[in-house]
């Protein structure tokens, strides 16, 4: 896969998870073995699916807008912005405060053929 596949690949894992929050969608784009770098989160499919569902509940308006993708090779950079109202239960045990959500990040991603 070149680049610009990569990323078309990247930006459906993002509507499908991130914006319809169809945690299913994920494994159909990520390995059972998935290393993740956020401290919060358990490692792999299941511990990025737990921790997903846990924000996604706390903030039923989540949406991840990618602002800009980089690819090369089997990279992709997203460059995105997250919002969401915190209106209900399961991040990180933190209870309601029906404060807005909204912050950039920028996520990375290594595609592989299998």
């Amino acid at each position: 896969m070149g680049p610009e596949q990569n990323k078309k690949i990247v930006r459906e894992f993002y509507e499908a998870v991130f914006q319809k929050h169809d945690l299913d969608a994920a494994g159909r784009y990520m390995h059972e073995d998935y290393i993740q770098h956020n401290p919060d989160a358990d490692q792999g499919l299941k511990g990025f699916v737990e921790f997903h569902k846990g924000f996604f509940s706390a903030a039923p308006d989540f949406c991840a807008t990618i602002n800009r993708m980089v690819a090369e090779d089997d990279i992709v950079f997203v460059y995105n912005t997250i919002t969401g109202t915190h209106t209900g239960e399961g991040f990180l045990h933190y209870p309601p405060t029906g404060n807005k959500i909204d912050f950039d990040a920028v996520d990375m991603f290594r595609l592989t053929g299998n």
